[in-house]
């Protein structure tokens, strides 16, 4: 080939959809692209591989180019990239796929089916060495969604489609998120690019190196414990479809992202167990330091509670908790208590921490006084669970280090991570947990 016929390709390749998203991903529209002019049969490769920066930090990142075959997954498109997690291994780099592709090139057989298992072999390698982001773009379906939603966060247009059934039954985006495979729903792809740049803000590069300090800015005013506490602004909400009664966010607090799991005063149900363990273990795989705000009165079933709990306890990042209401039996150990092996333990002056909920405990210890009108009763419970079952109560047996007010919170929250921030755990050797 010329050096004129190259210019040429180099050009028409540039003008893809899939060029397009790359370069409006990446800082300033740049990157290197990475085996430009490999062939799949006829055409080029159907997908644009490259590297570069984004908000600072360096990033490989792939995107399937519709262009060419409708971006169907071939030999040519699995080795480039296979080459990409290969180099994000070795340099020690956030990943990111943008998926559009309307399946795989039938026609080349097994190689097909050995192409898709490379790359999935590839991208298991990198989990928890460095944050995988998959951003779809249009449909993902069949094994190719296998490969998107093996990723740590999955990020995706509204109008898209995901799903593993080549018919594309379930492939509904909303429903997705509703089953805590979709992360982030965006409204256009526009928007899924930058809410895919927004996100890597709060991620280091790998499993070695430290996120970014942001510039401080003050909390909010109003609003729950999350915004009186985190700065302003820097909230970034996951899975909000997924479970009803825990929220799992990333956000800044004295411009150091941290993550933060609140518990909204339910029972925890099982989706919500699987959305608070999938957000601990992957704050701990990469250092991120992990708040959370307890006020629950218990898990819906014993699953659930084992799953969060062995979550916190194998968790060796920096772990500060608030029991901001009530915090019963198996919530409290799980989540502050010395089940989470938590390194702080605060508690706002309201809270109630107990082993069993308050009515069973005043009906157990205190039986005498439930001898009121049923219309009463309510109030003698709330008396005494503000007399046996306090915050005060809990920190003067040496289960919370402090009881403080709303506005002093985030006083003590930043002076702990700042404390904690050279924190080294040893743990026991092995090839990982089996509940």
């Amino acid at each position: 080939m010329s050096i004129e016929n190259i210019t040429q390709a180099k050009t028409a390749i540039g003008k893809t959809s899939a060029c397009k998203t790359l370069t409006a991903f990446f800082d300033g529209g740049e990157f290197t692209s990475v085996d430009t002019l490999a062939k799949s049969k006829d055409t080029y490769a159907e997908v644009v591989a490259g590297y570069g920066e984004v908000n600072g930090k360096s990033v490989f990142a792939f995107a399937q180019n519709g262009d060419f075959c409708g971006g169907a997954m071939s030999k040519a498109q699995a080795a480039k990239i296979k080459k990409i997690y290969d180099l994000a291994l070795k340099t020690g780099s956030i990943v990111v796929g943008f998926y559009n592709s309307k399946g795989g090139r039938l026609d080349e057989g097994n190689a097909l089916l050995a192409g898709y298992g490379e790359v999935l072999n590839s991208a298991s390698k990198l989990s928890g060495v460095v944050p995988q982001i998959s951003v779809v773009l249009g449909d993902c379906i069949g094994t190719g969604a296998l490969n998107a939603v093996s990723a740590d966060f999955v990020i995706a247009e509204k109008n898209a489609r995901l799903s593993l059934d080549t018919t594309g039954k379930n492939s509904d985006i909303e429903y997705n998120a509703e089953n805590g495979i979709v992360s982030v729903v965006a409204k256009t792809e526009d928007d899924a690019i930058e809410k895919a740049r927004e996100l890597i803000n709060y991620l280091p590069e790998n499993n070695i190196t430290e996120t970014y300090t942001f510039e401080e800015t003050a909390p909010e005013s109003d609003g729950c414990v999350v915004h009186k506490t985190a700065d302003a602004g820097s909230i970034y909400r996951l899975s909000v479809s997924y479970g009803k009664y825990a929220r799992t966010v990333f956000a800044r607090i004295n411009g150091e992202p941290v993550g933060i799991v609140n518990t909204l005063g339910k029972k925890l149900t099982s989706d919500d167990a699987n959305k608070i363990a999938k957000f601990v273990r992957f704050c701990d795989a990469f250092s991120i330091k992990l708040i959370t705000f307890v006020n629950s009165n218990g898990f819906e079933d014993i699953k659930s509670a084992v799953k969060v709990s062995s979550a916190y306890a194998e968790a060796t990042t920096v772990k500060i908790s608030v029991v901001t209401g009530t915090a019963v039996g198996a919530l409290y150990i799980a989540l502050a208590g010395e089940g989470a092996n938590a390194d702080v333990v605060y508690a706002l002056p309201e809270a109630v921490i107990s082993p069993v909920n308050p009515e069973a405990a005043a009906l157990i210890t205190a039986p005498e006084k439930l001898n009121v009108p049923v219309s009463q009763q309510a109030d003698v419970v709330k008396q005494f669970a503000s007399e046996n079952l306090s915050a005060e109560k809990a920190a003067e047996n040496g289960y919370v280090d402090d009881v403080l007010t709303l506005d002093e919170l985030r006083g003590a929250i930043v002076n702990a991570v700042y404390m904690l921030s050279g924190k080294r755990v040893e743990t026991l050797s092995k090839k990982h947990s089996t509940i």
